[in-house]
């Protein structure tokens, strides 16, 4: 008797602002680890071979969530592969207050005239 299979979808991004899904069929009591396993074996149709190799250097992640390589998936389960981030979120805001200017944004956007600046 075959195993129950189980489907969920496999999401990764390698470049910005460019997402691609899979969905597949996997054994029940699968793991992301022997997920990734069968699809570096099997391939995706629709993504190369070099690409296909950055894929287990991402870290894996099940409906937003971060997970271990050795997380259980479970029917209708989202995998996603997460890249490292280039800029930490915070400095990359710092920069972008300091380029718009104080005067036009958060607190300071609607200022009454003659007012202190922040009040």
């Amino acid at each position: 008797m075959a195993e129950p299979m189980i489907q969920i979808t496999l999401c990764w991004s390698l470049q910005p602002r460019q997402v691609q899904e899979h969905a597949m069929q996997v054994p029940e009591g699968s793991t992301v680890q022997s997920l990734m396993a069968q699809v570096l074996t099997a391939g995706l149709p629709q993504v190369s071979g070099a690409d296909l190799a950055k894929l287990p250097f991402m870290h894996p992640g099940i409906w937003g969530h971060k997970v271990l390589w050795t997380a259980r998936v479970h029917e209708g389960d989202r995998i996603e592969l997460y890249r490292d981030l280039k800029v930490d979120p915070k400095v990359a805001r710092r920069q972008r207050f300091k380029r718009q200017g104080k005067g036009r944004t958060g607190l300071f956007a609607n200022r009454k005239s003659g007012v202190a600046a922040g009040y």
